[in-house]
């Protein structure tokens, strides 16, 4: 997968900098958002909490897509204004105990 930055535009107004970038990825499944998350990361060189993929969205049969991407300045001006759905999109899973070792946990 290779991720080109095409456009970043300064938000002064919400304290962020707005991404445009190509997704290419012939030959491979669609990436998912954190996959382009980290990658974007890695190209930006930027802290992953504040950086939000919103959009990915996939050409038919081209093996690319098109995204955008939002860079906040802080934490707390993220949260003040990305939609709490998108955030969650951008986050890693949780990683949960099984229920099996709780059970054996209760049982003891």
């Amino acid at each position: 997968m290779e991720v080109n930055i095409n456009e970043q535009i300064k938000n002064p107004l919400l304290n962020r900098t707005e991404i445009h970038f190509d997704c290419i990825y012939q030959g491979e499944a669609t990436p998912r958002v954190l996959e382009v998350k980290n990658r974007l990361v890695a190209t930006l060189n930027v802290d992953k909490k504040l950086l939000v993929v919103d959009k990915l969205k996939p050409t038919f049969g081209e093996g690319k897509a098109k995204g955008y991407a939002k860079l906040y300045d802080s934490e707390e001006s993220m949260t003040e204004v990305e939609r709490e759905h998108v955030i969650k999109k951008n986050q890693e899973p949780q990683k949960e105990e099984s229920k099996e070792s709780k059970e054996t946990e209760e049982v003891e």
